[in-house]
């Protein structure tokens, strides 16, 4: 995720050079919550407004579903597909009365619009996608200092060594029988280092809503953010003698691409992406975003709330499965623990407003989501980066992302404070951001679920915060040394909001 100040980009990297079901428990019962049961208008709807996306949640199962869609058509709308496992169906709609008219189709549950801005081409926006190359002569330092057990790059990777994944590797590095999928940007599967351990089968292009199976569509296009390939090769970049290696370089990465090529993740694209994950055998899924265009969806608004129902459902669903979901903080340096947060960039599709929001009833979607492992960023000294959400109750684990130079120097031979990974073509470079965060937590899950394959996500989870290195407050925060204290980090040395359990540690997974 990018941020200045208190904005924050659709993808959760920052931009090198600044500071930086019902009876599974998925669906309430319909009888609880159901909409009102007034009839929906006859009359013939209106087409002549801007054409928007929107979901509908009904209660689970063929029957309830097909009953909605048939309303749908009636309220002028058109089925894009139906999530009969969870009860969601994407619908398009010129309706402008849509919204209002299928909430009160009798088994709805809650709908909303996805976006506020029509579905047509945008200008292209910013999502953290601004990376630092690696120069030749940083290449060739680094392969010079490399030994016969490092990829010619590794040297420059600091945070391998942060998380212990370097001796890790030396006891194992991931079964091939794990996936962890990174719902992203699209992931460019002809990079030599990630080629090896790419997993075609659990790959999909999600962003229409509806799963596109055709061959290379989860691969950014030509000036498409390069994400997603950023963070495939911090989870699983092959130790292959070439370029970098990832956390667990034996695992399978695929690639489930959300965000449109204006950068845009909305949440039709996010649920497809967490019910594929869900239906093709995926162990875990990385989450460097949040959901578009509410840095905060507020569940008492109509439109927000039904937002918020999707995907949760759909990520429960996808745990269910045996999914464990891990996400990205974010990095607006806020305190999600906080009873109110100001928000200036919501709605991010047109003309955003200032709103005073209480993260309680207004999550940051997916890493408040229930369930998902909420990561927090660190730099190379072990500290809270300068940028990284925050917050006692929210931050399960914390991990490198990186940092300012400035603030964080990293001991040589790393010549740089963020982190070093893949990038589309061949080519590697750095970010930072607590999207690079949440891919070195996704890699120890997945060196996890290798030497626990029959283990729960819930069983998963616990190992990983029990494993995690405990790591206190310590000094006021004052990352800049301004004197002023930038921010507050509440608990103790076992759990607090800055790092809660701890930094992950990548050893403990491969030898507990």
């Amino acid at each position: 995720m990018a941020h200045l100040a208190s904005r924050r980009t659709r993808a959760l990297a920052l931009p090198v050079g600044l500071a930086l079901v019902a009876s599974l428990g998925f669906l309430p019962a319909a009888s609880a919550t159901a909409a009102p049961t007034g009839a929906p208008a006859t009359a013939t709807p209106r087409t002549d407004g801007p054409k928007l996306s929107y979901v509908v949640n009904t209660g689970s199962g063929r029957t309830a579903v097909a009953q909605v869609k048939k309303a749908i058509t009636r309220a002028g709308g058109t089925v894009v597909i139906a999530y009969e496992q969870i009860g969601v169906v994407v619908a398009h709609s010129q309706n402008p009365a849509f919204g209002e008219t299928i909430r009160r189709v009798p088994g709805v549950q809650s709908a909303g619009a996805t976006r506020t801005n029509p579905i047509v081409p945008q200008a292209t926006k910013d999502v953290g996608a601004i990376a630092q190359p690696l120069t030749e002569a940083q290449a060739a330092a680094a392969a010079a200092q490399a030994t016969a057990e490092e990829d010619p790059l590794e040297p420059l990777q600091w945070s391998l060594p942060a998380i212990k994944a370097d001796k890790a590797h030396q006891k194992s590095l991931g079964s091939k029988k794990v996936t962890v999928a990174v719902i992203d940007t699209g992931v460019d599967d002809t990079h030599p280092d990630l080629a090896p351990n790419f997993d075609r089968a659990a790959s999909v292009n999600c962003v229409t809503g509806a799963p596109d199976t055709t061959d290379g569509s989860w691969r950014p296009a030509a000036g498409e953010s390069d994400h997603g390939t950023h963070v495939a090769g911090t989870i699983a970049a092959a130790k292959n003698g070439f370029g970098v290696t990832g956390v667990a370089p034996g695992v399978k990465v695929s690639g489930i691409k959300v965000s449109t090529p204006d950068g845009f993740f909305y949440t039709e694209a996010v649920v497809c992406g967490f019910l594929w994950a869900a239906e093709h055998g995926v162990d875990v899924t990385n989450n460097s975003y949040y959901t578009d265009p509410w840095l905060f969806a507020c569940k008492n608004d109509p439109d927000q709330g039904a937002l918020v129902e999707s995907l949760t459902r759909a990520s429960k669903y996808a745990e269910h499965k045996g999914t464990v979901n891990v996400a990205a903080a974010g990095n607006a340096r806020h305190d999600l623990s906080s009873d109110t947060i100001e928000d200036r960039t919501s709605p991010n599709d047109t003309e955003p407003v200032t709103r005073t929001i209480d993260p309680r009833v207004c999550p940051d979607v997916p890493t408040m989501l229930p369930g998902v492992v909420t990561v927090s960023a660190t730099g190379a000294k072990g500290l809270k980066s300068s940028y990284s959400n925050y917050g006692k109750g929210v931050i399960d684990v914390a991990a490198p992302g990186g940092d300012s130079t400035i603030y964080q120097t990293p001991e040589p031979p790393a010549v740089n404070g963020l982190i070093l990974s893949t990038l589309p073509g061949g080519k590697f470079g750095y970010k930072a951001g607590t999207s690079m965060a949440s891919p070195h937590v996704a890699g120890v899950v997945a060196l996890i679920k290798s030497r626990h394959p029959h283990a729960s996500p819930a069983a998963v989870k616990v190992l990983l915060g029990l494993q995690a290195d405990a790591k206190a407050c310590g000094e006021p925060y004052d990352y800049n040394g301004d004197g002023v204290i930038d921010a507050v980090c509440e608990g103790g040395k076992s759990y607090n909001g800055f790092y809660g359990a701890g930094v992950v540690d990548a050893l403990d997974a491969v030898r507990w």
